[in-house]
């Protein structure tokens, strides 16, 4: 086991290190290189070559890229001079926010989609798995940013129940103000309830015609019985990779809301940024997200292992 957690930490750092290289190579790609980009149309020649002087970008692209590399490693990703503040300071206020948005619209999606999948798979092809199987096609289908306005008109504007915006402040001071919080998480939950319950559903169904459920249902073991004790671990093992793997989807999922909901997070951020076109700023949440990205997977991968005993065998194995 600790010569794959080894194998895996070390895979992970590969990528990070590609997608390190995506990211400094994007910068470059800047209309006009990172100098026009970043101070604007209008500066002028001398201070473009002040500028590429005082960052090093006027160095070769090997000293350029492991100057960038050295700084993102410490936590300096670059000044924004559209907000005259380092990006880094920027991340730090809402990255905790994002990841409170996030963190309990996926805790809240997981633990109502595996009870649904769950069901769903339990009674197949009939009333209830049709009438589930319809709601989350239709939350599934729908663009977070509709849902996100519909749950607005329903609830802040006609029913006047909660507040149309999202609360700012801190983390702490947002979970005070609970309110506030209701839509934007109930936005990503919906959506992301659609996606995994219909994982649950397709592996609770194939862990349900396998042979040791047959040989437990001769033994006498009740339904409920069986679900509890052998299938639902079995099932939720693909649910932890998945977990991991949708990262990104769910990040881009919050960027969406956190917009319609005014909610001041890091995907908000990024949607200010790409409209002020803040360059540092978009290739600062970039490599957060994908750092984030690859740290899910790794978590993921060994979620898996602990949840599935023939991959830990297969892993002591090796």
């Amino acid at each position: 086991m600790g010569l794959f957690l080894l194998r895996r930490i070390g895979q992970a750092l590969v990528v990070l290190l590609i997608v390190s290289a995506v990211i400094f190579a994007l910068l470059h790609f800047l209309p006009g290189g990172p100098a026009r980009a970043i101070l604007g149309p209008r500066a002028t020649p001398q201070k473009i070559a002040e500028f590429n002087h005082e960052n090093g970008y006027d160095l070769a692209l090997p000293l350029q890229y492991t100057r960038w590399l050295g700084k993102a490693v410490h936590g300096d990703l670059g000044f924004s001079y559209k907000r005259n503040s380092p990006v880094s300071t920027l991340l730090k206020a809402t990255v905790p926010r994002t990841l409170l948005l996030v963190g309990l619209g996926t805790l809240i999606a997981v633990l109502i989609a595996i009870p649904v999948g769950i069901i769903q798979a339990t009674r197949r092809n009939r009333v209830v798995d049709h009438a589930l199987t319809t709601v989350t096609f239709t939350l599934y289908s729908m663009p977070s940013f509709w849902l996100g306005l519909i749950l607005i008109e329903v609830f802040a504007i006609k029913l006047g129940w909660l507040p149309p915006d999202a609360p700012t402040g801190s983390p702490l001071e947002m979970l005070q103000n609970p309110a506030g919080l209701v839509l934007p998480i109930a936005t990503l939950s919906l959506v992301t309830i659609a996606s995994f319950s219909r994982y649950v559903r397709a592996s609770t169904v194939e862990q349900l015609e396998q042979d040791y459920v047959r040989t437990a249902r001769a033994k006498g073991l009740r339904s409920g019985a069986i679900v509890r004790r052998h299938v639902l671990r079995n099932a939720l093992s693909p649910v932890v990779t998945l977990l991991g793997l949708s990262l990104p989807w769910i990040l881009g999922g919050s960027l969406v809301v956190e917009a319609v909901f005014n909610f001041p997070g890091t995907g908000f951020l990024f949607w200010n940024a790409a409209q002020a076109q803040d360059y540092p700023v978009l290739l600062g949440v970039v490599l957060v997200v994908s750092v984030g990205t690859v740290i899910g997977s790794l978590l993921a991968d060994l979620g898996y292992a602990f949840l599935d005993p023939r991959v830990r065998d297969q892993i002591g194995a090796k």
